[in-house]
C-alpha cells in the first residue's frame, strides 16, 4: 500500500485512494465544492488545490491519486493564495444575499471564506445578474445567482436517481444551472439536491424563511415511512417557538449510514412527518360518556381500560400498526398475549402497489415489521380483516387498535358490524374514523418524541432518540402497556425504553447479546441476518440525546 506524507504526518492508504479522501481518514481537512464522496469526481471548482512536492503546479486533491514517496503541503502559503484566490473567483457574481439567505448558517461559501479567503478583493467588475427565486419542482426553489457550478445536483440526478432533470447550459460567466427543457425537479429525492447544494443555490420550498438554523438542534432518528429505515436527523427549534408556524419538528435530515441509507433519503419520508405537529393529534387520554367522548387522566384512563380488558380476558383480538417500536412489541406482548391471553394478534399490512423505487422507498410502508415478527407477532397479509370478521361474529369480546385506522382501510361497513359485539380501545398519536368509535381512546407519543428502536427490512436494529416532549398527555406505547399492566395487577417497573430493550434481549433470541450502546449510530443486524459475525463494539455515543447545532449542509463535508 502507498505510503506519503500529508503536512508532516505519514500514512499509508489503500491503493487508488485519491489525496482528499487520504486527508480526511486521517482527520486533515480541505476545503471542497465539487465533490463528495457518493457521486463521481467533476473537479470543476478548484477549491482544494494542494501543493505536491516535485509536481509541477498544484493539483487538485479530489481527482489526484496517492503514490508511493508523496509529500503533500494543505497549508502551504502556495496552497492559502490558491484558495483565496478560488474564493474571490467564486464571489465575482456571488449576490450579496447572506442576510436573507436561508443558506446562511450552513453555508460553506461563507465558512470557507472566513477560513480561507481573501480580505482584499482585486475585482471591480459588475455582476452577472441571473434568475432568482426560481420554482423548478415541488420542494425546491433555485437562485441561479448564488450557483458555484459545481455540478453535485446534475450529478446527483444522473448518478443517483438517473432522471437527468438538471443541467448546466451557457458558456463562461453567463453559464446556469437549470432545468433541461421541459423537465420538472420531480423525482423521489428532489430534496438531497438541497443538502448537497454547498451554497444557497438550491433551497427548501417547505423551510423557506421559517427559522434560522442557528435556532435549531438535531437529533438522531429513524425516518418511519417505509420498512427501509433511513437514518435521519430530526432538526428543532427549541428557543423559538414561535418561529416555523409553531411547529416542533422543523426539517429532516438524511443521517448518512453505509449499510442502509448512505447519504440519501426519499422525499416521502422528508416531508411526510408532518402529522407530528397535526391539529389532529391526540392530546387526552379520552372515554365514552353520554353520547360522545369526554377527557379523563391517566389514572382514571388506565382503570376504565383495565377493567375492559379483564372483562375480555381470552376474548381480545389485537389490531397493532408496524410504526411500534420493538419495545412497545415486547411489553404488548406481555400483556396482551400472555397476561390477558389474546388468542390473535395482526401488525400491519402490505400494499405492493405503494409507490416505491430500487434506491431506497420500499412498498411496505411499516417501520418494524420485521421486529414485530421476530417478536412472535403475526405479519401475515389478511390477518386483521380476519380477526373484524370474528369479532362480527361474536367470538371476540375486546378490540384492542394499535395506530391503524380501520375504517379508512377496511370501510365503515365491517368495522361497524364488529363493534356491534364487541368493544374497542384505541391507542394512538392522532384522531381518526377508528378513534372515533372506541370506548377508551390513549393517546400515544410520535416517534420523535420517544426513545425506541425500529427493526428495517435488512433485520436491522435501529435506536431513534426523543427530540422534542410528548405532545400534550401522550406517552409513549411502552409507557401505556405497563400503566395498564400495573392496573391489572403487574409488578413492572421500567424506567425507560432502554431498561425495556435490555430485557427484550434477554427474553427473544434473535436480539440476544444487544444493548443502546451496541446498536449505536448505524445499527446492528438481528441474530439470523449476521450469522456467525460477532455484534459490533459499544458505541458510548449512542445515548447522546444532547443535539448539535447544524453548521453545514448535510453531506457537502
Amino acid at each position: 500500500m502507498p505510503k506519503l506524507t500529508i503536512d508532516g504526518r505519514e500514512i499509508e492508504v489503500e491503493k487508488g485512494t485519491r489525496i482528499i479522501e487520504a486527508a480526511r481518514a486521517h482527520g486533515i481537512y480541505i476545503p471542497r465544492y465539487c465533490y463528495h464522496p457518493g457521486l463521481s469526481i467533476a473537479g470543476n471548482c478548484r477549491m482544494c488545490l494542494v501543493e505536491v512536492e516535485k509536481a509541477p503546479k498544484l493539483m487538485i486533491a479530489c481527482q489526484t491519486v496517492c503514490s508511493d514517496g508523496m509529500v503533500v503541503h494543505t497549508k502551504s502559503e502556495k496552497t492559502k493564495t490558491a484558495q483565496a484566490a478560488i474564493l474571490e473567483f467564486l464571489l465575482i457574481n456571488h449576490p450579496l444575499d447572506c442576510p436573507v439567505c436561508d443558506q446562511a448558517g450552513e453555508c460553506d461559501l461563507q465558512n470557507f471564506y472566513l477560513d480561507f479567503g481573501r480580505y482584499t478583493p482585486t475585482f471591480a467588475e459588475p455582476k452577472v445578474k441571473k434568475r432568482k427565486a426560481y420554482p423548478i419542482g415541488k420542494h425546491v426553489i433555485l437562485d441561479s445567482e448564488r450557483c458555484i457550478l459545481c455540478s453535485r445536483c446534475v450529478r446527483f440526478c444522473e448518478e443517483i436517481t438517473h432522471t437527468n432533470e438538471l443541467g448546466i447550459f451557457d458558456r463562461g460567466d453567463h453559464a446556469e444551472l437549470m432545468l433541461a427543457p421541459g423537465q420538472q425537479l420531480d423525482n423521489n429525492y428532489s430534496g438531497c439536491t438541497i443538502d448537497i447544494c454547498p451554497v444557497g443555490a438550491l433551497t427548501d420550498r417547505e423551510f423557506r424563511f421559517q427559522v434560522r438554523v442557528w435556532y435549531l438542534r438535531a437529533f438522531n432518528s429513524i425516518c418511519p415511512g417505509c420498512s427501509r429505515g433511513c437514518n435521519i436527523e430530526v432538526h428543532t427549534n427549541p428557543t423559538r417557538p414561535h418561529h416555523a408556524g409553531g411547529e416542533r419538528l422543523v426539517r429532516i435530515k438524511p443521517r448518512f449510514n453505509p449499510q442502509v441509507n448512505r447519504w440519501w433519503m426519499c422525499d416521502l419520508g422528508r416531508y411526510g412527518q408532518t402529522w407530528v405537529d397535526s391539529p389532529e393529534r391526540l392530546a387526552l387520554p379520552l372515554r365514552v360518556a353520554g353520547a360522545g367522548q369526554q377527557p379523563c387522566e391517566w389514572p382514571a384512563a388506565a382503570a376504565a381500560a383495565s377493567e375492559l380488558l379483564r372483562n375480555a380476558r381470552g376474548k381480545i383480538g389485537v389490531i397493532a400498526g408496524a410504526q411500534l417500536a420493538n419495545e412497545d412489541f415486547f411489553l404488548a406482548g406481555k400483556l396482551l398475549l400472555d397476561h390477558l391471553e389474546a388468542p390473535a394478534a395482526a401488525v400491519g399490512s402490505f400494499d405492493k402497489n405503494a409507490r416505491h423505487d430500487e434506491l431506497l422507498l420500499e412498498a411496505d410502508k411499516a417501520p418494524n415489521r420485521t421486529g414485530a415478527a421476530a417478536l412472535g407477532w403475526d405479519t401475515s397479509a389478511g390477518a386483521e380483516r380476519e380477526l373484524l370478521e370474528r369479532a362480527a361474529r361474536g367470538e371476540l369480546k375486546l378490540l384492542y387498535v394499535v395506530g391503524r385506522d380501520l375504517v379508512a382501510e377496511f370501510g365503515a361497513e365491517l368495522v361497524e358490524a364488529a363493534l356491534a359485539k364487541s368493544a374497542m380501545i384505541y391507542q394512538g398519536p392522532l384522531a381518526n374514523s377508528t378513534s372515533g368509535r372506541a370506548q377508551m381512546v390513549l393517546p400515544a407519543a410520535a416517534f420523535a418524541e420517544r426513545d425506541g428502536t425500529f427493526t428495517n427490512s435488512q433485520k436491522r436494529v435501529q435506536l431513534f432518540l426523543e427530540a422534542f416532549p410528548p405532545f400534550g398527555e401522550s406517552k409513549a406505547d411502552w409507557e401505556i402497556f405497563q400503566l395498564l399492566a400495573k392496573a391489572l395487577g403487574e409488578s413492572w417497573d421500567y424506567r425507560s425504553s432502554q431498561e425495556v430493550f435490555e430485557e427484550l434481549a434477554k427474553t427473544a433470541a434473535e436480539f440476544a447479546g444487544m444493548t443502546y450502546e451496541i446498536v449505536g449510530q448505524q445499527g446492528a443486524a438481528l441474530k439470523s441476518a449476521r450469522g456467525d459475525a460477532a455484534l459490533p463494539e459499544p458505541d458510548p455515543a449512542a445515548l447522546d440525546r444532547r443535539g448539535r447545532i447544524p453548521v453545514a449542509p448535510w453531506g457537502s463535508r
